[in-house]
């Protein structure tokens, strides 16, 4: 494939600063998953009972049949584990995502967390797996979830989480509503922009691992501490890179028929202690972070390298590479996508090309190159790039006597090598490049070949980060 559509990358080695509300080091979000009455139920038109996240270890659907063990299961999360939850953290901020039906069948359910002030974001029509279905029938029910969200609690789902997703939930989701973020992703642990639906959307990723669904599934958490000290170590993590000056996000997943039991849920008071008894830590609703992140890091505007057509790519990248626009038409026809929407991106693809080239192909490269503070230079015929990076370190200055040694070591290197002395000038002064230039014209053909070309690497390097952002 030429277009790869994942981002490998992110926001690698430098995130953006949160710059969470009170100058907070850490947002802590707490997700309350709403399904029972939402699950596979053949009362609810489904083919089969539930199987899915459970207290019956190795749980199989029975098609056709009810299962009263599991609908019991899911019932005692409605029935007792919503309200002990609801108690213990009805003075926070939590967002529930709510599966549409589930939620038309708990009115005074809904009303409570409405009490609290929650966010009720909506998780789907129904609690069921999305991946085979068609797209058609996805929109379908997207579009019937909205609606019937909206008549339950009285407005539009500003957040979107399916969970049993598709390929295609993220585009069909970003395409139907008016959402504030999608929340289908366990990618990072801060907010980040997609193109989705034919527009930016914001996801605001959740969680798989700090989340109680882990007492369901084999080689997950067995005992209420074993949680507890997952989330403390999780907190701790995020809380001193927040200090160290990258804040950062910690999603907490709960489900009402699984941390809502009495020896859990003991487990998950002592860590909302835990955390409440740290300054600096902001309690929010993915609403909350999702418009905090809007504001402060709106996504990026104009078309990215991934996204370029060839002749686009070419006019914009052709001469990172000193007349040498054939190195650009080639990366734009390597396999690329957003992990390659920046400098070092770009600069991987071209130097790829370069590399895989032929020696006349790059000694071609190496000839397209002017010679420092050389004729071209005082003819004020250089590229608007070279005539840059050569006033940077102040070779458009020279003296005479200074002029007269470039001269010199110019002719001498080209007589030698056959191609210009190359250095990437922004890395030096003019006494750093001079004392290059009289070292590496003794270094044998094969080894300054070499040279030249990282040197040329280089420079496209520095061209790439002026252009796109180091």
């Amino acid at each position: 494939m030429s277009n790869y559509p994942r981002n490998m990358t992110g926001y690698g080695a430098t995130p953006p600063h949160a710059n969470w509300p009170n100058g907070a080091k850490i947002a802590v979000q707490i997700v309350l998953n709403y399904e029972e009455g939402g699950e596979n139920n053949i009362l609810h038109g489904d083919a089969a009972s539930e199987a899915f996240l459970s207290e019956i270890t190795g749980a199989q659907p029975w098609p056709g049949q009810r299962h009263w063990n599991m609908e019991t299961i899911y019932e005692y999360g409605s029935r007792a584990g919503f309200w002990r939850l609801h108690r213990l953290m009805s003075d926070l901020p939590v967002t529930v995502y709510g599966v549409t039906t589930a939620l038309a069948r708990a009115p005074q359910q809904v009303a409570a967390m409405k009490a609290a002030g929650w966010e009720i974001a909506s998780h789907g029509l129904k609690w069921i797996e999305h991946k085979d279905m068609s797209p058609e029938e996805e929109r379908a029910q997207i579009r019937e979830a909205i609606c019937l969200h909206a008549e339950v609690t009285g407005s539009a789902p500003r957040g979107w989480y399916t969970g049993r997703c598709s390929m295609n939930t993220v585009d069909l989701a970003a395409e139907e509503g008016d959402f504030a973020y999608i929340a289908d992703s366990y990618g990072d642990d801060l907010p980040y922009w997609v193109k989705a639906g034919g527009k930016d959307q914001l996801i605001v990723p959740y969680t798989m691992d700090c989340n109680d669904m882990r007492f369901a599934i084999q080689a997950g958490f067995t005992t209420g501490d074993q949680f507890e000290s997952y989330l403390k170590d999780s907190f701790d993590c995020l809380y001193a890179e927040g200090v160290e000056g990258a804040p950062k996000m910690l999603s907490i997943g709960l489900h009402c028929r699984l941390m809502g039991r009495p020896g859990r849920a003991q487990a998950l008071k002592r860590v909302l202690d835990y955390m409440r008894g740290h300054e600096g830590v902001w309690f929010a609703t993915r609403e909350q972070i999702a418009d905090h992140w809007a504001a402060e890091h709106p996504p990026l505007a104009g078309m990215m390298p991934s996204e370029m057509s060839s002749a686009e790519f070419v006019a914009e990248f052709g001469g990172i590479f000193e007349h040498s626009a054939w190195v650009a038409e080639g990366a734009c026809a390597l396999e690329k996508g957003p992990t390659h929407d920046c400098a070092a991106g770009v600069h991987n693809l071209m130097c790829r090309v370069f590399r895989s080239a032929d020696e006349a192909q790059r000694l071609a490269v190496l000839n397209a190159h002017p010679d420092l503070a050389g004729k071209l230079a005082q003819a004020k015929r250089l590229t608007d790039e070279s005539t840059a990076e050569q006033a940077s370190a102040g070779l458009d200055a020279l003296t005479d006597a200074e002029r007269a040694r470039f001269t010199q070591l110019n002719d001498d290197y080209t007589a030698k090598f056959g191609f210009p002395f190359i250095i990437a000038v922004r890395d030096h002064d003019k006494a750093s490049i001079l004392a290059a230039f009289e070292r590496r014209i003794d270094q044998s053909r094969e080894t300054e070949f070499a040279e030249a070309c990282r040197q040329v690497e280089r420079i496209a390097e520095l061209r790439l980060q002026e252009k796109l952002g180091a």
